[in-house]
């Protein structure tokens, strides 16, 4: 827990002279109170102005701008650290598809500040209480945080009435879109039939379901091409191509680029 002006001050240019992307194994929360803060989140350039936050889920890939003119609370948090039951009922909003710009109601906006600051002021309390007390007032400030913040209008990926198949078709092809990638497999996965599993997801995503699943493996193509260093053909193999032949039609069919250009590429 910190604010952007003292990572901004700790870190001098890192990472963002000259932006480096990298992908979070945790979460970045950011609210912004003062300035403008620009951020790539899976390749896409999100500006956040006052009032609005920014939240970068584990597993994105992220890319810094100088956050020199941004001012705000800054939270960093391991999934492991909500409670399972909370996790439950966040899960719509911790998933990778969903917004990573909040702007909450106007009228939870104070108190959405308020909190933000009192778990920056518990955070830096360490010992001025038992540290188990000291533990759970994090967790608790953070979950209440959390929960108001989610229900910002727009923030669940399919809105108020999102539907139920469809939320566990999303969940089953983020454990498994690396193996499997047949609609008809996770239908029966679901024990539901092809119709009503692209129905549900044409219903809650304007998308087929195979759409679904190819757009997540491209995510992640495009994900590892930037960020790690795997060859081409380890990342055609992660995703369960036959061959980088196939990936590379794959690929060039829905981004106009070859695997090779696209790694290249300079813009997010």
């Amino acid at each position: 827990m910190t604010t952007v002006e003292d990572f901004c001050a700790h870190h001098d240019d890192w990472p963002w002279n000259p932006p480096r992307p990298g992908r979070a194994t945790f979460h970045y929360l950011i609210l912004v109170t003062e300035g403008v803060l620009r951020h790539d989140v899976d390749h896409v350039t999100r500006t956040v102005v006052p009032g609005q936050w920014l939240w970068v889920r584990a597993g994105h890939v992220q890319r810094w701008h100088d956050p020199s003119t941004a001012r705000g609370p800054f939270i960093l948090f391991e999934p492991e650290v909500i409670r399972p039951d909370t996790a439950r009922v966040l899960a719509p909003f911790t998933a990778h598809d969903a917004p990573a710009v909040l702007t909450p109601h106007p009228d939870d906006v104070p108190w959405l500040e308020q909190t933000a600051y009192q778990l920056l002021d518990e955070h830096r309390a360490l010992g001025r209480r038992p540290l188990a007390a000291h533990h759970a007032l994090r967790c608790s400030l953070l979950e209440a945080l959390l929960l108001r913040l989610a229900h910002s209008p727009g923030a669940a990926p399919l809105g108020p009435d999102r539907h139920h198949t469809y939320e566990r078709f999303r969940d089953a092809v983020e454990l498994n879109f690396r193996e499997v990638h047949r609609v008809e497999d996770y239908a029966t996965m679901l024990g539901c039939s092809v119709r009503t599993l692209s129905r549900a997801a044409q219903m809650a995503t304007g998308r087929g379901a195979r759409e679904v699943i190819n757009e997540r493996r491209l995510l992640e193509a495009r994900r590892l091409l930037r960020h790690s260093r795997w060859s081409v053909h380890a990342v055609a193999a992660h995703l369960g191509f036959t061959d980088t032949a196939n990936f590379g039609r794959f690929f060039r069919q829905r981004t106009g680029l070859t695997p090779a250009a696209y790694r290249t590429r300079n813009d997010p």
